[in-house]
């Protein structure tokens, strides 16, 4: 790989861990996995979004920077490049949907000063999967409080992501359509992935749609 820093990013169920960390243990990257599962107010959202939006948005942002700020800001000499499979932005797109307006203007005020903090990835890789494979992969991966997402709130984080990505001017995109690929299972779908981050770098292009 040609980068330093790669992000994975993606909507919820799309992929992102499975294929941060196969990319790094095939090509011997430092992996950042964030650490959702400790949030203590993510079930308490699910359950009542109105009351836990904000104090989980604000909890996840301040983990983030500082996950990333500890790991990004250190050289690891025996790896090749880093990929995570979350950037910080991907608070500001959740924030912007799940807060009302007024929290959100308090709320993206916090976020542009963190935001300056961090490096910018190479190379930001969404992985587009539509609505009904990602409930598929939410169930298939079971975590409880997960189970009764809807269709509207998948549908709404992602127009959240295309909607970032087409302001976009100054950032390497990757956007990967996953639907059809199998990426975790079967070596060829894979291999199709990997060769789309190199060919990203060597034609230079700004998007790619797979």
């Amino acid at each position: 790989m040609h980068y330093n820093f790669i992000a994975i990013e993606g909507n919820i169920g799309a992929g992102k861990t499975s294929l941060a960390t196969k990319i790094s243990q095939d090509y011997n990257a430092h992996l950042i996995l964030e650490q959702f599962e400790e949030n203590s107010f993510l079930p308490k959202f699910y359950k009542e979004p109105e009351k836990y939006a904000f104090p989980l948005e604000m909890s996840f942002m301040a983990a983030r920077y500082q996950q990333l700020k500890d790991q990004l800001l250190s050289m690891d000499l025996f790896k090749t490049f880093t990929i995570s499979d979350y950037f910080i932005v991907k608070s500001l797109i959740f924030a912007r949907k799940n807060l009302p307006q007024d929290e959100f203007k308090l709320y993206a005020t916090f976020f542009n000063i963190i935001y300056q903090q961090l490096p910018k990835p190479d190379l930001l890789v969404y992985l587009y999967v539509d609505t009904e494979r990602l409930q598929s992969n939410i169930k298939m991966r079971g975590r409880p409080y997960e189970q009764n997402i809807q269709d509207d709130y998948l549908n709404k984080i992602q127009d959240g992501y295309l909607e970032f990505i087409k302001q976009q001017k100054d950032l390497r995109i990757l956007i990967l359509d996953t639907n059809k690929l199998d990426f975790v299972n079967h070596p060829e779908d894979y291999k199709k992935i990997t060769e789309a981050l190199h060919g990203e770098y060597n034609l230079g292009l700004h998007r790619i749609i797979f």
